[in-house]
């Protein structure tokens, strides 16, 4: 139905949306009507929302490594007194929750992974809260996200461990970007846009965590991919685009995961896990 961004986009001013344009692929390939694959993506929303309260609330993974953080931002935010705006540092705030659920062995929803489930889930807990989204736009969210993630896998790679964390957290937050910008009243091509900004900003991002564990750095790095969401978005929306178009930098940042060491792709021999604190880490949770 589609396998480029221009051809999304195309099908999206066709069907209205790139939500439309995405139900309509999932009904076709699946067979599924309409109403079952609304409240298949809501189910997966509620898990969203109930890892955001879980790990607000305030978890502490096996290891002992992560957790805390959330509750810590939550007081911050209270406080008012924060340099970035409230929206951003909400989503923020969400990322690490649910990266903390995730390293406490809890239920998340990964989105397009699990090592990356917090910066959707985060941004789309955000929105809510300040667009008051309804449940139509809320999987609508959900939709246009997955329809750009769905490009970006087939082309490229949505893989820490396939093309270093660009292809994971980069490509989720650029999946969340396009989706914000979608229920912020943007059109499509804008949400492309958005794509193309979030991209190319976390290109080169190696996938390096410590210890073979999804926790440091990837619980702060959904955070700040979260962030850059947002910025993006906002940037989509005020008319700024990609001077390269979206479905190239997707193909070059596929390509750069093809030509990353493998010791940048989620091996644990790079990076911060190659630092001496990562490495006495390693040591100690494991011997």
């Amino acid at each position: 139905m589609f396998e480029t961004i221009e051809e999304l986009v195309v099908l999206a001013n066709n069907y209205g949306s790139v939500a439309e344009a995405m139900i309509q692929l999932e009904m076709s390939v699946s067979k599924t009507d309409r109403q079952d694959i609304i409240e298949k993506m809501q189910a997966q929303r509620d898990v969203m929302l109930q890892s955001i309260k879980r790990g607000t609330a305030g978890v502490t993974s096996v290891t002992k490594l992560t957790g805390g953080d959330a509750p810590k931002m939550t007081t911050y935010l209270d406080k008012g007194e924060f340099l970035s705006g409230d929206s951003i540092l909400k989503a923020v705030r969400n990322a690490i929750a649910v990266n903390e659920v995730n390293a406490e062995m809890g239920l998340i929803c990964a989105n397009p992974t699990a090592g990356s489930a917090g910066v959707a889930a985060g941004v789309l807990g955000a929105a809510i809260e300040d667009l008051k989204l309804t449940d139509e736009q809320q999987t609508d969210f959900l939709f246009t996200a997955g329809a750009f993630g769905l490009v970006i896998a087939n082309n490229a790679s949505i893989s820490g461990a396939a093309g270093g964390c660009q292809a994971e957290i980069g490509s989720a937050s650029a999946m969340a970007s396009a989706a914000l910008v979608a229920v912020a009243g943007g059109t499509p091509e804008q949400s492309a846009q958005a794509i193309a900004i979030t991209l190319k900003n976390m290109m080169g991002l190696i996938c390096d965590p410590v210890a073979g564990l999804v926790e440091v750095p990837c619980v702060k790095r959904n955070a700040l991919g979260a962030s850059q969401a947002y910025v993006s978005a906002d940037m989509a929306l005020a008319g700024i685009t990609s001077v390269i178009p979206p479905d190239e930098v997707v193909i070059a940042m596929g390509r750069v995961g093809e030509q990353m060491p493998s010791i940048f792709k989620e091996t644990a021999e790079g990076g911060l896990a190659d630092t001496p604190t990562g490495r006495r880490i390693a040591k100690e949770i494991f011997n």
